[in-house]
């Protein structure tokens, strides 16, 4: 057996079995997957895949056990491959970044720079997606950190720590009837067309819940996943803004009003997330703490090896 019939196997489960686009991923012949994968099973004596005709149809029982000890060597093979990348080319080299949109708009830009000052040999690649996208990318290794609010924990595949706490805030332009409200309650914005993100974006799961447990409908306008769209329809009088305290800037307060909503939404936690077991190179360590200065290599050694809990920070 060798590393080559691996990786086929790997590639093929990740590409539902089909073997004409696992072939296209690994820049190979297919016939030549479909060998590859026959001789490793023959190998080991025990069919990974069952099959209709030449084409596989699902995994067997021993193919599951197989594919979790191949998980394993691939990963070390990812991770022998940035061990030599670290010690080859020291400080040097690209950190991909898998995040939301609102995250890398309104959060990111800070650390990335002052990243980018202390590592100008490090290039940075940032991939924008939903909390699911951002899981996916960094569990398929397209990812070293991953940063969003819903989602990551929910991942066996993922080491996630708290990052920050965030709240939303109320947005409206000045002559609106709630503007001059101190207080305002769920039941009055449920009577208001609503403005905020896409229910799987920037913490959209508490607002539908803080809604549903007062059994209240609220009036969704609009939905999207940048916080700078929603801003522009609450400006054109469209409705009140559901947004996240990080995309309120100093500007925004020149024509719009806003009012934390904590107390009636909750806080929310933005985290960050590693692949179990992969290996961190030196700048990935330093971004982290440039993110948050809690994410010390310590902490996040120790997270790493499944020895920390959340309450510690």
């Amino acid at each position: 057996m060798n590393l080559h019939q691996f990786r086929f196997v790997h590639e093929a489960v990740r590409r539902n079995l089909n073997l004409t686009e696992t072939a296209k991923a690994l820049h190979t012949s297919q016939p030549g997957v479909s060998k590859a994968i026959i001789e490793l099973e023959e190998e080991l004596g025990v069919e990974i895949f069952a099959r209709h005709g030449k084409r596989l149809k699902r995994v067997t029982e021993p193919g599951e056990h197989v594919l979790k000890s191949i998980e394993l060597i691939m990963r070390e093979v990812g991770n022998l491959r940035r061990i030599g990348e670290q010690f080859s080319a020291q400080d040097s080299g690209t950190l991909s970044i898998a995040t939301t949109h609102t995250q890398a708009r309104y959060v990111l830009p800070q650390p990335v720079a002052r990243l980018r000052q202390a590592f100008p040999k490090v290039n940075v690649s940032m991939h924008q997606g939903s909390p699911g996208q951002v899981a996916r990318m960094l569990i398929d290794e397209v990812a070293e950190i991953g940063i969003a609010t819903e989602s990551l924990t929910e991942y066996e595949e993922l080491v996630t720590l708290p990052c920050y706490e965030w709240q939303h805030m109320l947005v409206m332009p000045p002559d609106h009837p709630l503007a001059r409200r101190e207080h305002i309650s769920l039941k009055d914005l449920a009577v208001q067309p609503l403005i905020t993100y896409h229910p799987s974006f920037t913490g959209r799961t508490r607002i539908d819940q803080a809604f549903a447990a007062e059994k209240l409908a609220p009036r969704i306008a609009l939905e999207a996943i940048d916080s700078d769209v929603l801003k522009t329809y609450v400006r054109l009088g469209m409705g009140v803004g559901i947004v996240a305290e990080m995309a309120m800037g100093e500007d925004d307060a020149k024509d719009l009003v806003s009012q934390p909503a904590g107390s009636l939404f909750g806080m929310n936690v933005a985290r960050v997330a590693f692949k179990r077991s992969a290996y961190l190179r030196n700048f990935v360590y330093q971004f982290a703490q440039l993110v948050s200065e809690k994410l010390t290599r310590e902490v996040i050694m120790k997270a790493m090896s499944g020895h920390f809990e959340d309450h510690e920070l």
